[in-house]
């Protein structure tokens, strides 16, 4: 498993004119939990989370089925806010400012940490709209601008060349893999500087995922990404670090390719090679 790993990491670096991986050392850091809790009533999620993720770089959160990486990316962006009787302690730091703060206005928060799920959720509306809507409701009202923005967002996305005769038509009505794509353009429509991915292409068939990793390949370098991802292969296609949660304790954090050659925990070591989860 360690040797198939190391291979993918390899290959990457290769897609990088041959340069090593980078693990974003030296960044400035985008986010920060400090020493975060979470609960679903009297049920803990998870456990004095402290994780740094440097901007313009993937971060992936791996881990088995309920371990909490799920729960900790929805902390990012307050989204966990609508599950009634949840509560945490702790804090979660955008570039210094604490996200949980009472002042802070949680529509604002989520336009710059936008969030793209598991399944893809277009809106049952044309792409252009699709694309348009936050724009709109943020008051953005000039015809040739949002056309400007939705083109450019679309770009972003990979989808404009696939998508440009097809604006007026039902996002509805565009493949799996295009709907995600569509999903992406959406959230980078309101111009964040981060993106949560919880899963994103797991429904996905093999070619549509490998367009997915090539966006996020691409996007990182204008964004901070993190996602969430049960497939140890896409984590090391795609990531800079990666994080191991096990029963909501970050277990250990590292650059991607040390974690998964040479990790320093035996909890991970067993989970990336196969031995549980």
């Amino acid at each position: 498993m360690l040797n198939g790993l190391s291979t993918i990491i390899n290959d990457r670096a290769a897609a990088q004119a041959g340069l090593p991986p980078d693990p974003k050392i030296g960044l400035k850091t985008k986010l920060e939990a400090r020493n975060l809790s979470f609960y679903y009533g009297d049920a803990q999620a998870l456990f004095d989370v402290t994780l740094s993720i440097p901007e313009r770089s993937v971060t992936a959160l791996i881990g088995p089925s309920g371990c909490g990486k799920s729960t900790f990316l929805r902390t990012l962006n307050r989204m966990n806010d609508i599950i009634e009787g949840t509560r945490l302690t702790g804090q979660v730091m955008l570039e210094g400012t604490d996200i949980y703060d009472p002042t802070i206005d949680v529509v604002a928060l989520r336009k710059r940490v936008g969030m793209v799920f598991q399944k893809s959720t277009p809106f049952p509306k044309s792409v252009f709209e699709n694309v348009a809507y936050g724009p709109r409701v943020a008051g953005r009202r000039s015809s040739k601008s949002l056309t400007e923005l939705v083109e450019a967002c679309l770009r972003r996305a990979g989808l404009w060349d696939e998508v440009k005769d097809r604006l007026a038509d039902s996002a509805l009505e565009l493949s799996g893999g295009q709907q995600q794509r569509l999903c992406i353009a959406r959230a980078l429509a309101t111009d964040p500087d981060v993106l949560l991915m919880d899963e994103p292409a797991s429904a996905l068939d093999p070619a549509s995922t490998a367009r997915v990793e090539d966006l996020i390949f691409e996007l990182k370098q204008n964004y901070t990404i993190v996602i969430v991802t049960h497939n140890m292969q896409q984590a090391a296609r795609v990531s800079d670090r990666t994080a191991f949660f096990n029963h909501g304790h970050l277990i250990e954090i590292d650059a991607t390719p040390k974690m998964f050659t040479r990790p320093g925990q035996k909890q991970t070591e067993d989970y990336v090679t196969g031995r549980f989860g």
